[in-house]
C-alpha cells in the first residue's frame, strides 16, 4: 500500500530531516578538571550556569588563597575550555601565578554585553539589547559573593573577554572601575552606540583621578574596531591618571575570529605572571 502522507507533508518531513543533518552538534573542547554550579539571579530574573577552574593543588581545606579571573562567554561550548586550558598549562609551567577562573555561561549574550544605544542598527542585532547594567549587578552583588563563599580567594580580580564581551569589559572599566583590578578586552566592539565609550573616555578619566587598575585592549584587522581602539589609546595618552597601567596593542596580522586564542596566552602571562605585582595581595 502506498503511503498516505500528502506531498506537502512529505516535503516538510524531508526538509526537516535535511535541516537536522546539516546542523552539527558543537563538539566540546577538552577542558581541565573543573566544577559547575547554578545561581538564581534576582538581577537577571533567571538561573545562570557558572563553570569554575581551580589551580593544581587547590584544596577547600587548604591555607592558600587565589586571585580570580572572571570571563563572560564562559560556557563549556564557549570560551571557557581554551582559557582554562591556557591558564592550567601556564601555571604548571611556572609561567602564571595560580588563579581561579570563573566562566559565566551565556543565555542572552547580546542583551548582557551591551549598554543602551541610540543607533537603530545596534538594536537590530537581537530581540533585547542594553542589559549590561543588570549583568554588572549580577556579577557584583550575586556572583562575586557566591564565589567568595565557595572558594578560597584573595581580593584580586580580573576579567577577560572578546568582541561584545570586550565591549562590556571596557564599559565596566569606565563606569565601575572598582569592580575588577585587571581588565583585558580583545577586539572590543567599541562601535556600539556610535563609539560612545571612546567619545566620553576623556571626561570619565578626569572624573576618576585615583584609578589604580590595569587596562589592556587590542584590535585585529577590522575596520569597525581598530580606528576607534586607536583613538581610545590617544585619549589615554593625554588623560590617563598616573596610577593607571594601560596598554593598547594593535594586531593587524590577526582577525576578529582568531585574536582571542592568539593573544590571550601571552596577555595572561604578562598581567598574571610570577613577576606581576598583585594589585590586591
Amino acid at each position: 500500500m502506498r503511503s498516505s502522507i500528502p506531498l506537502a507533508g512529505l516535503f516538510l518531513l524531508v526538509a526537516s530531516t535535511t535541516c537536522t543533518q546539516v546542523r552539527p552538534v558543537p563538539t566540546p573542547e577538552p577542558v581541565p578538571p573543573h566544577q559547575s554550579f547554578t545561581l538564581l539571579s534576582a538581577a537577571l530574573q533567571e538561573t545562570r550556569r557558572i563553570n569554575v577552574y581551580t589551580p593544581p593543588g587547590y584544596s577547600a581545606a587548604g591555607a592558600g588563597r587565589y586571585p580570580v579571573l572572571y570571563m563572560p562567554d564562559g560556557g563549556l561550548l564557549e570560551d571557557f575550555p581554551h582559557i582554562a586550558t591556557t591558564v592550567d598549562t601556564a601555571i604548571r609551567a611556572g609561567e602564571l601565578r595560580p588563579l581561579i577562573v570563573v566562566g559565566i555561561e551565556n543565555t542572552e549574550r547580546r542583551r548582557d554585553m551591551t549598554g543602551p544605544t541610540e543607533i537603530g542598527s545596534d538594536r537590530e542585532i537581537a530581540p533585547r539589547v542594553g542589559g549590561s547594567a543588570a549583568f554588572r549587578s549580577f556579577i557584583r552583588d550575586e556572583l562575586m559573593p557566591e564565589v567568595r563563599r565557595r572558594y578560597l580567594v584573595t581580593d584580586e580580580t580580573g576579567i577577560i573577554g572578546e568582541s561584545l564581551a570586550g565591549l562590556f569589559i571596557v564599559e565596566t572599566f569606565f563606569l565601575q572601575p572598582e569592580l575588577f583590578d585587571t581588565y583585558i578586552a580583545l577586539s572590543p566592539s567599541l562601535w556600539w552606540n556610535g563609539g560612545e565609550i571612546e567619545h566620553k573616555a576623556g571626561e570619565r578619566l578626569k572624573a576618576q583621578p585615583d584609578l589604580h587598575n590595569v587596562l589592556y585592549w587590542s584590535s585585529a584587522d577590522e575596520e569597525n574596531i581598530a580606528p576607534i581602539a586607536a583613538r581610545l589609546a590617544e585619549t589615554l595618552r593625554s588623560s590617563a591618571p598616573a596610577g593607571l597601567t594601560w596598554q593598547y596593542e594593535p594586531r593587524p596580522d590577526l582577525l576578529h575570529s582568531t585574536i582571542y586564542r592568539a593573544v590571550s596566552p601571552q596577555v595572561l602571562r604578562r598581567w598574571f605572571g610570577p613577576e606581576a605585582t598583585p594589585l590586591h595581595p
